[in-house]
């Protein structure tokens, strides 16, 4: 499905979240605003619900209590109550509303929420002590907050005219208009590189590499020329059976090295997480990685070993993320003798 650049304005957005004291969307602690939205179908997706550039409606097992009232209510009559959960026909669905309005437990909620800018400002802003404490500020991410370019561009002049250090994560397929009303409210630009190889980048996103490459060359150019942003980190995730072999490690490594070396301030290679499974649950989409295990941590220190290998300052690559637990060293059987 090719990407869309939303109809957003300066002054109203389309959000999905606001998650506060984050860790790992830039240094300190963050608040971080997740946008509707995304240019990007990947397959192993951790937010499934930015995707669709909608709001769309999910049904939340652990608090249903079967009184069927969004069942009663729906105009459409998509909803039905099996022995195995509800089932929404999406094809029916108009995302109205109505369900989640009367459903008394919060089972039935509204994914996806419009605001007005000086509001998610006044939102955020309620976060400014963890901040300065921190060191840290605010993130936008997604989903793809340069879908709705001209409210991300609004909503961060306004963050950092407080004094507030920004953030932009991107997957880097973009709007090159909407990339340059952005980037000068922008400190530090957080930029996902999943493949070099365009043929597996399709296979795995749904779409080719060409452009966000030509991005992530832009925005180094852009940093050189204007010294804004003044940081530059690129992230790989690390998906079993998709981007965890050496040679898309050394590619990527390499590329690097070729075309933003001076310029990129940090590689990081972001371990597989599964504990999003329940996310696809609600949203009725099977997952393709439903079964798939974390990485252990041999395998995650062999690839950062290949990074550090691939021309790179070793200095700039950092690894993170979860791991699986290794499996203890066998106990030997062999009966031994000390002696004095």
């Amino acid at each position: 499905m090719a990407y869309k650049t939303q109809n957003s304005t300066p002054t109203s957005g389309l959000i999905l979240e606001i998650q506060r004291m984050s860790t790992e969307d830039g240094p300190g602690l963050r608040t971080t605003v997740f946008f509707k939205g995304c240019s990007l179908e990947c397959a192993w997706c951790h937010n499934p619900e930015s995707i669709h550039p909608y709001a769309e409606i999910q049904w939340i097992d652990s608090r249903c209590i079967g009184c069927r009232s969004c069942i009663d209510v729906c105009p459409e009559k998509a909803l039905s109550l099996k022995p195995d959960g509800m089932r929404i026909n999406r094809d029916l669905c108009t995302r109205c509303g109505i369900c989640t309005e009367e459903c008394p437990s919060t089972a039935m909620e509204m994914l996806g929420q419009t605001w007005q800018l000086d509001d998610l400002v006044h939102e955020v802003l309620k976060d400014r002590v963890y901040f300065q404490k921190s060191g840290g500020g605010v993130t936008v991410s997604g989903g793809e907050p340069t879908l709705q370019g001209a409210f991300t561009a609004a909503f961060l002049e306004r963050i950092k005219a407080e004094g507030i250090s920004t953030a932009l994560d991107t997957c880097g397929l973009c709007s090159r208009r909407h990339l340059e009303m952005i980037l000068p409210q922008t400190d530090l630009v957080l930029f996902d590189l999943k493949t070099i190889d365009a043929r597996l980048h399709q296979q795995l996103t749904g779409r080719t590499n060409q452009k966000i490459l030509d991005n992530l060359v832009h925005i180094a150019e852009w940093l050189k020329r204007h010294g804004s942003p003044h940081s530059l980190w690129i992230r790989t995730p690390i998906i079993p059976g998709a981007t965890d072999t050496a040679a898309n490690i050394t590619a990527i490594g390499k590329w690097i090295a070729a075309h933003v070396n001076r310029l990129t301030a940090r590689w990081e290679l972001c371990a597989f997480n599964n504990l999003c499974r329940d996310k696809y649950t609600r949203l009725g989409i099977v997952w393709p990685f439903r079964h798939t295990e974390l990485l252990k941590q041999h395998q995650m220190v062999q690839l950062f070993e290949t990074a550090k290998a691939s021309g790179l300052d070793p200095d700039i690559i950092r690894w993170s993320g979860p791991t699986k637990l290794e499996d203890p060293p066998q106990q030997s059987t062999e009966l031994r003798v000390v002696t004095a």
